[in-house]
């Protein structure tokens, strides 16, 4: 294990937080103290859990400001955008609190005389939370909350690019009558985490981040029989049928292939449009593309920030690369977008055009601001392409025939299906995928399900 946490910020590659790694001892006390705290917290009424964890939630909005600038400062997005994250953080959580008595609430089947029946949700124990960079306030918030208000402890353990997420977390939460040790955070590396899943202290594992995590999670905790959720992104399509508004369309198929740089597991990567609209969605999305600004996440006039690290911006370049080798052909000129220089972090947007399924872009993760672009002759076509995909995370259906979208979705292999919308999380639904985006579900009632275990009582009556 290294003994050291290092954030380089993508803007220029400096350090900007430096942390001392958790030493074994250390994660053990932890989760010594997290078994003893659950205990007690356990036994509290879910009305205390709201009140209480509502406070913690006040103390974190309450902090928008700094929290928002440091978001910026370590993974880049510009600081125009990063104040919303804490505002989703804040309605996801108080979403969670606010449904979690009828979530929670016992089982009760068909009455039987002389007997008293009913299934209890009981807390599974200290449930281990993996988040990553990209959101990482949204996808901690989607476990975090619900865990504890199901009863549980929590354990939190932060990508390395955002370890100043998780401590605002665990210090909001801190000093409002939670039991010492029931939400913590530890700051360790790919052995140390290993090393938490497979602790007989850990009762379940929500994990968000790429396929190859969640194998190594899912190995890590072969053999334990505990629940492990597992959010892992896609590559998720639109489609434009030949009745939908275009300008609407492109507004926001655009916005959901570029906000984040294109780093959001439910960024739209792949478009399709009815031949009938083809030329009219083109120009007007490469006419909205060149009004962004990519530069200094810092300015808030910037509406494009650089990806997560130079690796990652020579990644999506080798993809673009790849399409162009195979025929694809680039709409924007990266020119126009001079902070994208080679070794930086920066990226210009691009849209592809000439596109099929047997370049990178169109079936595996870009997480980058690239988006292909492809005619359809009609629906069924649409479905076809749209299902040809290794993930299932979102997908989404731009007309004005309800119906339709209806009858589409119920064909696409996918965890939602939207309809003149795209990239965006309700809180009240649940957020799942299938195929190699994972499996599971956070959010909604259903939320809880793998954050509590069910208890039968067959009581009889004498």
């Amino acid at each position: 294990m290294s003994s050291e946490l290092l954030t380089r910020s993508p803007v220029d590659g400096s350090v900007v937080v430096s942390r001392v790694y958790h030493t074994p001892a250390a994660i053990e006390a932890a989760l010594t103290a997290a078994v003893s705290a659950q205990k007690t917290w356990k036994t509290a009424s879910i009305a205390d859990r709201a009140a209480i964890l509502s406070k913690g939630v006040d103390n974190f909005v309450a902090n928008k400001e700094q929290i928002a600038l440091e978001l910026t400062r370590q993974m880049g997005r510009p600081i125009r955008y990063t104040p919303g994250e804490v505002g989703g953080f804040e309605a996801r959580a108080r979403h969670m609190i606010s449904i979690a008595n009828e979530a929670l609430h016992d089982v009760v089947p068909a009455a039987i005389e002389g007997f008293n029946r009913f299934i209890r949700r009981e807390p599974v124990g200290v449930v281990l939370v993996v988040a990553p960079w990209n959101y990482p306030l949204l996808t901690a918030v989607n476990a975090v909350v619900p865990a504890l208000m199901a009863g549980n402890a929590v354990i939190l353990k932060h990508s390395a690019q955002t370890p100043l997420a998780a401590e605002r977390m665990v210090e909001a939460f801190s000093n409002i009558g939670l039991p010492e040790g029931l939400f913590q955070f530890i700051h360790t590396d790919h052995e140390g985490t290993q090393g938490l899943i497979q602790s007989p202290m850990v009762n379940a594992v929500c994990f968000t981040g790429s396929v190859k995590g969640g194998e190594a999670v899912e190995q890590a905790a072969a053999g334990r029989f505990i629940p492990v959720g597992l959010e892992l992104g896609g590559n998720d399509p639109g489609y434009v049928r030949a009745d939908a508004d275009v300008d609407q369309a492109v507004d926001t198929l655009i916005d959901g292939a570029f906000f984040n740089s294109g780093q959001s597991c439910c960024g739209i990567q792949r478009i399709y449009v009815h031949a009938s609209l083809f030329d009219q969605f083109i120009e007007k999305a490469v006419r909205l593309t060149n009004q962004y600004k990519l530069g200094d996440p810092m300015d808030p006039e910037t509406t494009l920030g650089p990806v997560v690290r130079t690796s990652a911006a020579d990644s999506i370049r080798a993809v673009v690369t790849d399409a162009i080798t195979k025929g694809a052909k680039t709409l924007i000129n990266a020119a126009d977008f001079p902070a994208d220089q080679p070794g930086s972090a920066f990226v210009a947007p691009q849209i592809l055009v000439n596109v099929n399924h047997s370049m990178a872009i169109m079936n595996e993760e870009c997480f980058g601001p690239v988006v292909g672009i492809m005619p359809v002759k009609d629906d069924a076509e649409a479905v076809q392409l749209m299902n040809d995909s290794p993930y299932g995370l979102t997908a989404s259906i731009f007309t004005k025939d309800e119906t339709a979208a209806l009858a589409i979705g119920d064909q696409l292999e996918t965890g939602t299906v939207f309809m003149n919308r795209c990239d965006y999380l309700d809180p009240a639904l649940a957020w799942t995928g299938v195929k190699n985006t994972g499996r599971g579900a956070t959010l909604s009632s259903v939320g809880y399900e793998h954050l509590t275990r069910p208890k039968s009582f067959h009581l009889k009556k004498l």
